[in-house]
């Protein structure tokens, strides 16, 4: 299970400069639905000194990628474009109090979408790169020049580090030899060796009956997680309330305030994965309304 420091809960279940900030005269947009995460940073930019006078964010993806991106609007506001752009990914996370190692790529993305807004505002052409390397990560798109720029700015030196800070190799792991290629050529430069992991030793199966929670095993852990997410709803005179689950699926229904409200799908996400850690399973949060008609009229 990730352990998420109290600063990255507060800011997702609180995440500040949520949404498009007004008149905004900079936009920075980087990701992808399609691989999982997206962001879009707007800024408010003084014309004669270029200090951000205001941030927001607008972001698809996990608590983490939501609490980074709360997180590096707070950083940079009241900065000049320059000194923002000084903001390192690593920043963010120290922000934070640290993120889990396999949430890092989230504070990466902030960073590009820094650099996108200002080169917006100055009417430069940003690039990220991935159009001039050579696509080495197929499932989540990463390409060469991505993996080569974090490794030197992160000190990288394992394939693990490498999935973690830009997601390239942690899916079906068939791109792990080119990463290695790129960590040796890195490494050389700055005068290291790459030390490849040694494989994982055989282990002997040994057969046995598995462990598998009941149904009302499963609904009492999701209630207490739940429970767990309740004083912050609390907190803005809202709450949740389980209607059912079947499988993989679990039907909540918002109330109070947060029935209807601008950062419901924020939400859901946050409950997603808190019953996810509670769990140790995946599993689908979705609104009550969307629960099959048979199955509301309870047949």
């Amino acid at each position: 299970m990730w352990e998420y420091s109290e600063k990255v809960q507060e800011h997702f279940f609180s995440p500040r400069n949520a949404g498009a900030v007004d008149e905004a005269n900079a936009v920075g947009d980087v990701g992808s639905l399609s691989c999982g995460d997206a962001l879009r940073l707007s800024l408010k930019v003084d014309p004669e000194t270029e200090t951000i006078l205001d941030a927001g964010f607008q972001t698809f993806g996990c608590g983490s990628a939501i609490a980074s991106s709360s997180a590096l609007t707070e950083i940079i506001k009241g900065k000049t474009l320059d000194e923002a752009l000084k903001v390192t990914n690593q920043d963010i996370a120290d922000y934070l109090d640290g993120l889990p190692p396999e949430k890092m790529h989230c504070s990466v993305m902030g960073r590009e979408a820094l650099q996108a807004a200002v080169a917006n505002y100055r009417g430069e052409e940003w690039k990220d790169d991935h159009e001039e390397g050579a696509l080495v990560c197929k499932c989540f798109a990463v390409d060469s020049v991505l993996i080569e720029d974090t490794i030197r700015n992160n000190k990288l030196s394992t394939v693990e580090e490498v999935a973690n800070y830009t997601k390239a190799g942690g899916g079906c792991s068939a791109c792990h030899e080119a990463v290695e290629e790129i960590l040796t050529k890195v490494m050389a430069e700055a005068g290291q060796t790459f030390q490849p992991a040694p494989p994982a030793p055989v282990a002997v199966a040994v057969p046995t009956a598995p462990i598998k929670m009941t149904n009302v095993q499963r609904i009492r852990k999701i209630e207490e997680a739940l429970d767990t997410i309740r004083p912050n709803l609390h907190r803005d005179h809202g709450d949740v309330e389980l209607i059912d689950v079947d499988g993989k699926n679990v039907y909540v229904k918002m109330t109070g305030a947060c029935a209807g409200c601008q950062m419901a799908a924020v939400t859901l996400e946050g409950i997603q994965e808190c019953i996810i850690n509670a769990l140790g399973e995946f599993v689908r949060v979705m609104p009550a309304e969307l629960m099959p008609i048979a199955q509301r009229a309870g047949g």
